[in-house]
């Protein structure tokens, strides 16, 4: 059964929800749904008070180092990190409290280009137990790609089934932002769900614009309960009117998975 993934989105050192899509390396024409005047660990004892395992920290650009490890200290064992994470610096975040370590961008070249030798390291480094492999992606004509540099550029990597069986063997589970709708709530990319539990052989946490409660039932119904869901700027903890954070940890106390 699909259960909700929570996560704590991280830019400049402060809790954001951020539209995906406009994420640059500069400032200009970023849309900001949320900023929370309270801190990363704020959320992150909550997630540990309410029982929520496996959610995400995503560092989105520099200067959140410190907010990440505040989380991770709040909640140790029960969040994973993402962002500017590589086999140099992996296992002092683990040393941190992360759960599990999150990789995309480190993966590629500058150009965009797949690596898989820096996988097989980081996998040697950590455990294939310990990593989580990001595939989210942007659609291009009638599949995806994965997007690096915070879904800015566009990679030699498609989100398909040989790439989901092959990266299988170096993770324990799949984190998939679906770009295009990240921080819309203008509804779920259910092409992309149904594919992911159709052919990914290990767990997988989508994201990317849910904006109903029941978007976790459409998930459970279209992955057949392989696909867990990460619910973000829809959410009232983070400023939402679509989504009752309560009514999400109530779905989780149902779920044989908790």
């Amino acid at each position: 059964m699909t259960k909700f993934r929570p996560c704590i989105d991280l830019h400049n050192g402060r809790v954001k929800q951020i539209v995906g899509g406009s994420l640059n390396d500069a400032s200009e024409g970023l849309e900001t749904n949320f900023e929370s005047d309270r801190p990363a660990g704020y959320y992150a004892n909550i997630y540990r008070t309410d029982g929520l395992q496996g959610g995400h920290v995503i560092k989105l650009g520099p200067g959140n180092d410190g907010a990440a490890r505040e989380a991770l200290a709040a909640h140790p064992g029960g969040l994973q990190i993402g962002g500017g994470i590589q086999v140099d610096n992996a296992g002092d975040w683990l040393q941190a409290g992360a759960s599990h370590i999150i990789v995309t961008s480190w993966l590629f070249d500058k150009d965009g280009h797949f690596l898989p030798e820096r996988l097989d390291a980081l996998c040697a480094e950590v455990g294939k137990d310990r990593l989580v492999v990001d595939l989210s992606c942007r659609a291009a004509e009638d599949f995806w790609v994965v997007a690096m540099n915070r879904w800015q550029t566009p990679t030699d990597l498609r989100v398909d089934a040989a790439t989901l069986t092959e990266l299988a063997g170096y993770c324990a589970e799949f984190l998939v932002h679906a770009a295009d709708v990240e921080g819309r709530c203008e509804g779920i990319d259910g092409r992309l769900v149904e594919f992911l539990g159709r052919h990914s052989p290990i767990p997988v946490t989508y994201a990317g614009g849910a904006s109903t409660f029941e978007d976790l039932a459409e998930v459970d119904r279209l992955s057949g309960g392989k696909v867990d869901l990460t619910i973000g700027s829809a959410l009232n903890l983070f400023g939402g009117s679509q989504i009752q954070y309560a009514d999400c940890v109530a779905w989780n106390q149902r779920s044989p998975k908790s």
